[in-house]
């Protein structure tokens, strides 16, 4: 991708005034998102692995972009309600695969085969780092990881990188953020759940509408594939998320 195309340059700036909404709606302060913006950024920034320098952080963003507008299939994003079915069926087309957080746990119940394949399929997994089991098993499998950074996941965050230099494994990785200003080495895509994160991603890199499919996406349950979390506070959040891909203009 030649340099001049390596901006982020359809980022939509309601997606990013609402994070404002949401941190009044729900009491949350800015402070704590930039202090684990800041601590996150500098963890990676000290680290001794050569892909999580700033410049091959954001070479690995750019290959991940390139190959969402290499094809005119689908970029289907998989929630936390995804069911082996839905799995089964997309995979029936050329699709790529974007998950959101522990949704890879869904492959789990395929086939050696189908599993294999859909795990193939998988450009990178969007996580604030709670994400379980699926989670894991995607830094296994080697699919780029887009680690978010908010107020209340310094804890998160943190056990998936101890998870990662522990196991020795040379994850690749992107580093997100919610605050309204820039960080370098940062970026910002909108949204607010990994899910419509997930969604805000794909967008902001040129990838019209028409070519974003959501499968396992609820806003009225739990999904089976999503980690530890509070019932009702969680299901509060897809409300926001539900808001956020009206905004977008997505069906799910």
């Amino acid at each position: 991708m030649p340099p001049s195309k390596q901006k982020i340059e359809h980022i939509n700036q309601e997606l990013i005034k609402i994070q404002d909404e949401i941190r009044d709606f729900f009491g949350w302060n800015l402070s704590d998102d930039l202090h684990s913006t800041e601590k996150l950024l500098y963890k990676i920034n000290n680290s001794n692995i050569d892909s999580w320098k700033k410049s091959n952080r954001k070479k690995i963003l750019f290959d991940i972009i390139e190959q969402m507008n290499s094809t005119e299939n689908k970029i289907v994003i998989i929630g936390a309600a995804a069911t082996s079915l839905e799995i089964i069926k997309i995979l029936e087309n050329n699709n790529f695969f974007v998950l959101a957080d522990g949704a890879g746990a869904v492959f789990s119940t395929l086939d050696d085969k189908l599993e294999q394949e859909a795990w193939a399929r998988s450009l990178c997994v969007i996580s604030d780092g709670d994400g379980g089991k699926g989670l894991t098993q995607a830094i296994q499998k080697n699919i780029p990881l887009i680690l978010h950074a908010h107020g209340d996941n310094v804890a998160s965050w943190t056990n998936i990188i101890d998870y990662i230099l522990s196991k020795g494994i040379e994850t690749k990785i992107v580093l997100t953020h919610q605050l309204p200003k820039g960080i370098d080495g940062m970026y910002n895509f909108g949204g607010f759940t990994d899910g419509d994160r997930a969604v805000c991603f794909v967008h902001s890199t040129g990838v019209p509408k028409e070519r974003i499919v959501m499968v396992g996406t609820r806003t009225d349950i739990v999904g089976k594939w999503s980690g530890i979390t509070d019932k009702e506070l969680k299901l509060s959040k897809l409300k926001w998320m539900e808001k956020i891909l009206q905004i977008i203009e997505i069906n799910y």
